[in-house]
């Protein structure tokens, strides 16, 4: 049996389809952990994920955030896919309660960058990084 048929005789059902327009495709250190971070952290719904190989490695996960896709995967250098630091780009969420899903995520584990606040804008706004390194931003629009 080759790689190939291996890999499809492990493989679980497919992925569900994604969920937003945009979907963002992280490449974090541990992408397991990340995952499970993100459940921890932002009740994240976990939709799938396919088995680790025998490094530890999963080339793809589903989560479902704040109503939207997140998928994940782990780096495979040979394979085009090398590890990288996230940056320039900001995941932002707009939730019911900022104050509370921003204590969620601190208690879990993400470092404050930005003290939940009013802006000039007027929404309650304030910016997380996860250990992984992705910087995250969180909002609530205040009701008149």
């Amino acid at each position: 049996m080759t790689d190939a048929q291996t890999l499809e005789a492990q493989a679980p059902a497919a992925s569900p389809p994604p969920v937003g327009g945009v979907v963002p495709y992280l490449t974090p250190s541990n992408a397991s952990a990340a995952a499970d971070f993100y459940v921890k952290a932002f009740g994240a719904k976990d939709l799938f994920r396919f088995p680790v190989d025998e490094q530890g490695r999963t080339m793809h996960i589903h989560l479902l955030i704040n109503g939207n896709s997140v998928m994940l995967g782990d780096a495979y250098p040979e394979h085009g896919y090398p590890v990288q630091t996230p940056a320039g780009f900001v995941l932002h969420q707009q939730v019911e309660d900022v104050d509370a899903a921003f204590e969620r995520a601190v208690a879990a584990g993400a470092e404050v960058v930005l003290p939940v606040q009013l802006m000039f804008w007027g929404d309650r706004y304030g910016q997380l990084k996860d250990p992984f390194g992705v910087l995250w931003s969180l909002a609530t629009t205040p009701r008149a």
